[in-house]
């Protein structure tokens, strides 16, 4: 698969605070790459280096194979602000501006419109705006002259439900047609329904890398009901990898320390001690869960 990003090793350092360590990370053409951290976890500093706005102390990073360039940098577009246009011009005229700025023709303003769901509102003034349309017409300037890259910073941030749904929508569409998407937040619900892959970031430092799927499919913990509830703990207790249980139900609630335990073999084990069960059901560990774990483990 084409690699869109490689960065090696950056590092970014202000005064006595390490806001990025030694960080590598690897995007792939076509990919919805989420790079998910706290506040302060060197999130923006990360995109701010990859679009050049800042120098890193040390590391490199590469787009498109190549060392990155003014030619590089017209292959991507990205939000990394607060939606700032002029408030008594419409978006037709504000993005005139921004195709002025890029050395764009005019052309392709009504497809961002459309795109973003606002063409109907293009004679409108941008003060009479939401905070979601501003976030989308922000979007739209960005993929004026159709990118190949989209880079966003925390582009739900702020908004109401409404406002979270439409935008993401709208990256998923984008990302459909074919643009590689590289987006920062702190909203594990919207980057596990909008991101193929994903990067956890904890004060600078890569705690995970890969797949959202992968992370997603992770089994760590199992229901399980019998008739002799006794027989059962005291069986599931031995089993290897066995970690905790809740009994404090009718189904156990049992923990494993392994990242993936299969419940065929479960079953078959508690068979083989007599033991016959009449609930078995897998629980797959969310993105919250395994975030919020792998904070616990770098404090």
């Amino acid at each position: 698969m084409e690699t869109v990003l490689s960065i090696q090793k950056i590092s970014k350092q202000y005064g006595k605070i390490q806001a990025v360590k030694e960080l590598s990370i690897e995007v792939a053409k076509g990919q919805i790459f989420g790079i998910l951290g706290p506040n302060g976890s060197g999130k923006t500093t990360t995109l701010s280096i990859i679009l050049d706005l800042i120098r890193a102390n040390k590391g490199r990073y590469r787009w498109f194979g190549e060392e990155p360039s003014s030619e590089s940098r017209k292959r991507i577009g990205s939000v990394i602000e607060n939606p700032n246009f002029f408030p008594y011009l419409n978006p037709v005229e504000n993005l005139k501006i921004v195709a002025d700025i890029k050395d764009l023709d005019y052309g392709d303003i009504d497809r961002v419109l459309h795109l973003t769901g606002l063409y109907e509102r293009r004679k409108s003034k941008f003060k009479t705006f939401s905070f979601g349309m501003k976030q989308r017409l922000a979007i739209a300037s960005a993929m004026l002259g159709n990118p190949e890259v989209l880079i966003l910073d925390e582009p739900t941030n702020g908004l109401d439900p409404q406002g979270i749904a439409h935008i993401r929508n709208l990256i998923l569409l984008v990302a459909s047609q074919g643009t590689t998407i590289i987006l920062a937040s702190h909203l594990l619900d919207e980057v596990q329904k909008i991101c193929s892959h994903v990067a956890v970031l904890n004060k600078g430092v890569k705690l995970f890398d890969g797949k959202v799927s992968e992370v997603l499919a992770i089994s760590d913990s199992f229901e399980l009901g019998a008739d002799n509830r006794e027989a059962l703990i005291q069986a599931i207790s031995n089993y290897p990898g066995f970690k905790s249980l809740d009994s404090s139900k009718e189904i156990l609630q049992v923990l494993f320390k392994e990242d993936v335990v299969n419940p065929g073999k479960i079953n078959s084990y508690l068979f083989s001690h007599g033991i016959t069960l009449y609930h078995l059901s897998e629980r797959k560990r969310s993105l919250e869960q395994h975030f919020l774990e792998l904070l616990q483990n770098n404090q």
